[in-house]
């Protein structure tokens, strides 16, 4: 991957604090990276220009399509997760 834009720095709305592109594109559930990762770098620069270059189709389009999940099933997760951490 190309890691010239991996310096970047912008306020991530879901963190509420600055990270960096490589943080974005690096920090997401399956498919690699953070599923707002358009809505967040569309203003800098070509972000999707940018991943379709330099990620596998079928990643790309699975990021392209990527939702949210329901903040109740990610809550949950989060209980989950936190139960198997404290036991």
């Amino acid at each position: 991957m190309d890691e010239s834009k991996d310096h970047l720095e912008q306020r991530c709305p879901r963190l509420g604090g600055p990270v960096s592109f490589r943080y974005c594109r690096t920090s997401g559930d399956d498919v690699s990276a953070c599923w707002k990762i358009f809505d967040c770098w569309w203003e800098s620069f070509d972000v999707a220009g940018y991943l379709k270059k330099h990620l596998p189709e079928d990643k790309f389009n699975m990021l392209v399509n990527a939702k949210p999940k329901p903040k109740t099933v990610s809550l949950v997760e989060l209980i989950e997760q936190a139960k198997k951490r404290a036991s």
